[in-house]
């Protein structure tokens, strides 16, 4: 009788631990910061003896570009257009048609988005008129690629601008596609205010 009710207990003991056991388990997903964003609100840049003008957002500061790769820039009318509160950047550079073939700056620019392609899982290439009549493409980069927005824009006669949007951050789709959307409208609305001087 004794080992009956021990193995009575035992198996009773297994039951409540079984049981205790038996709680559903909920998976702790990766969370990112609640980003707030400012309103899109925008200010000319038009600077003295620069062969372009636009408009380009009230949270964002123009710096001249300084550095190349080491070497200072091809020329005085490259700028970074920075964003201090989401730590990106867009990099501008200009070049003359006539200085350079229009094809060979068209080839540069596809050649400089398709580098991404390692980290890339798909690449868009979107065709863009401006209202005042200038022509480019506005490059779309997914996956984890170094910059997920590129463009550049043209009047295929004299002057040819390129931009690219980059973050000092890890690559991540996930955490940056909130911002590279928000920035995106910030880029278009530069575009499409441009002049030539």
């Amino acid at each position: 009788m004794t080992i009956s009710r021990a193995r009575l207990a035992i198996a009773m003991a297994t039951i409540i631990f079984l049981a205790a056991c038996n709680s559903d388990y909920t998976i702790k997903r990766n969370g990112y910061f609640k980003i707030h964003f400012p309103e899109h609100k925008y200010q000319v840049y038009d600077q003295p003896g620069m062969p372009y003008t636009f408009e380009y957002p009230q949270y964002a500061r123009i710096v001249k570009d300084t550095s190349f790769f080491e070497q200072k820039p091809e020329n005085p009318y490259w700028i970074n257009i920075e964003f201090p509160d989401f730590n990106g950047k867009i990099y501008i550079s200009y070049k003359n048609v006539g200085s350079h073939s229009l094809d060979t700056l068209v080839n540069d620019a596809y050649k400089m988005t398709y580098q991404h392609t390692s980290r890339a899982t798909e690449i868009q290439d979107s065709l863009m008129k401006t209202p005042q009549g200038l022509t480019g493409i506005f490059f779309t980069v997914h996956g984890n690629a170094a910059t997920a927005k590129q463009f550049f824009v043209t009047d295929s006669v004299k002057h040819f601008l390129r931009g690219a949007l980059y973050f000092d951050a890890t690559p991540n789709e996930d955490s940056l596609g909130i911002v590279n959307d928000f920035l995106q409208e910030d880029m278009k609305h530069l575009i499409n205010t441009l002049r030539w001087k």
